[in-house]
């Protein structure tokens, strides 16, 4: 296997939950290579650096192995190497661990968010 669709590569190697949130990030700009957004068809070759923006932080890793299915998360990290700068992986590390502990809140008498609201919070989060 020589090369393989950006979007199979980033769900196949656990770096997003679904395919499908996979490919509506290529879609939407924030996965780059060689810092050019790329499509979902993008073919990724081996030892090319992908930068993708999730939650707000940008992610480097290199593409080391070229898989098309899913494996399982120990297999899945021996196939790209984290090469995103320490200041960001500090970053979002001191991030992860706030939002565990402090709850988002909103204005008392306002009720639970609709469907639209909670889309609305979600891309604005991103």
């Amino acid at each position: 296997m020589e090369k393989v669709r950006i979007d199979k590569w980033l769900w196949s190697v656990r770096i997003f939950k679904s395919r499908t949130i996979a490919t509506d990030a290529c879609k939407t700009g924030k996965v780059r290579i060689n810092g050019i957004a790329v499509k979902p068809s993008y073919l990724l070759s081996e030892n090319e650096e992908v930068v993708v923006k999730k939650d707000g932080f940008n992610f480097q890793f290199r593409a080391l192995k070229l898989l098309e299915k899913r494996v399982g998360a120990p297999i899945a990290v021996t196939c790209y190497e984290n090469i995103t700068p320490a200041e960001e992986l500090n970053k979002y590390q001191s991030w992860f661990l706030n939002a565990k502990s402090t709850a988002e809140k909103r204005e008392k008498g306002a009720g639970r968010p609709t469907k639209k609201d909670r889309r609305e919070i979600d891309e604005f989060k991103t």
